[in-house]
């Protein structure tokens, strides 16, 4: 729970300094890419569980 915390702290700080610098977002914004990342860890999940 504290990774989880913790990447949600950096992540709402990195966000900031990227709105005050005026540069574009380095994550997608549109849904499809959010689905996409959900994608790649839950393969990532089921893998790790097959292989063991």
């Amino acid at each position: 729970m504290i990774e989880a915390i913790l990447a949600l702290t950096v992540g709402l700080v990195v966000g900031f300094i990227f709105s005050a610098a005026k540069l574009p977002l380095p994550a997608p914004a549109t849904l499809s890419g959010v689905l996409g990342i959900v994608g790649m860890f839950v393969g990532y999940q089921i893998f790790q569980l097959w292989k063991n």
